[in-house]
């Protein structure tokens, strides 16, 4: 393994910035009327506050929670869906909206995120007792059962919105279930869902020397002194925190946790103390990017409409995973 310090961290979460910074740049020249060009500030400003910054902040949360599932689970498939943490949260979230925390002593402000927090880690909590005997981690196992809980989520999502259909807060139901970026979020919402994300980010950046070894069998981590079943336990459970977070502010949008980590690979290898810094700002540019060419398919005369980001997101991915199927294959 390469040598890796301090000063090769610094750089690379420097550059990392950079790129993300151009490229928010970038993305702010695209409306959803208008030509595309350079706004006027008030105009750029309410891109970036309301748009690029969401959508990097969602982006850059689920890409960096796939790195985290793609090597405790040790599958280059997985993603925060994988674990039940995406289907909980946006579960919970949409009950939130139907007014099922309505009595809660909380303020508003902090209700969607520990909403979808509560959902992610319910769902996970049911994964991980079934995934393994006296507290062992079967990934094969958790991946098995995170698909039945992330069905059964978007089954009670269904009949919820079926259920409650003339509610309100029910409406684009649709839409919250294939994952956008809700410009509707009050500051205090983004803020705290940024707060746990930062907070997730640094507990996993700690973490990615012991991702590394979480990688290999199970015999020989623990030869290297590992606690392997704690370090996966803790990195699940922060994973899924900062997917419920992200979910808060956007439902669940998909392949962005799959995508980024792959794509950081062909740039950096595979260590994590590389891959993390570098992945969650490939995450936060795609998504950004996604939703800029959303706004930009608004305003064009073929398309007209809003489409939601997760849409963008599963157009591009679903491809990208059959490419990654294949080169397992060859």
């Amino acid at each position: 393994m390469r040598r890796f310090d301090l000063t090769t961290l610094l750089l690379l979460l420097g550059a990392s910035a950079l790129v993300w910074a151009i490229a928010a740049g970038l993305c702010t020249l695209v409306g959803s009327t208008g030509t595309i060009g350079w706004p006027s500030y008030e105009i750029a400003k309410l891109r970036l506050n309301e748009h690029v910054l969401i959508a990097s902040l969602v982006g850059a949360a689920l890409s960096a929670a796939g790195v985290a599932y793609q090597a405790i689970l040790r599958n280059p498939l997985a993603d925060p869906y994988l674990l039940g943490a995406s289907g909980g949260a946006t579960l919970a979230a949409y009950a939130w909206r139907l007014g099922a925390f309505g009595g809660s002593i909380l303020a508003a402000a902090v209700s969607p995120q520990l909403a979808a927090m509560i959902g992610a880690t319910a769902a996970v909590a049911i994964v991980l007792a079934a995934a393994g005997p006296r507290g062992r981690l079967d990934p094969v196992r958790a991946i098995l059962v995170g698909v039945v809980v992330n069905s059964v989520c978007g089954a009670l999502f269904l009949l919820l919105n079926a259920l409650f259909r003339d509610q309100p807060g029910s409406g684009g139901a649709l839409t919250y279930l294939s994952g956008d970026i809700q410009t509707t979020a009050s500051h205090a919402q983004v803020l705290i869902s940024s707060l746990i994300v930062l907070t997730g980010w640094i507990v996993l950046l700690a973490m990615t020397p012991l991702l590394n070894v979480v990688r290999l069998s199970e015999d020989e981590a623990l030869s290297l002194g590992v606690r392997v079943q704690r370090a996966r336990w803790t990195g699940l459970i922060t994973a899924s925190i900062m997917t419920a977070a992200a979910v808060a502010v956007s439902g669940p949008i998909g392949f962005v946790g799959l995508i980024c980590p792959h794509v950081a690979r062909w740039f950096v290898g595979n260590d994590n103390r590389r891959l993390l810094p570098v992945a969650t700002s490939l995450g936060a540019i795609g998504l950004a990017v996604a939703d800029a060419i959303a706004r930009g398919l608004l305003r064009s005369d073929s398309v007209g409409t809003l489409i939601p980001v997760g849409v963008i997101t599963a157009l591009v991915g679903g491809p990208f995973v059959l490419v990654i199927l294949s080169r397992m294959k060859r």
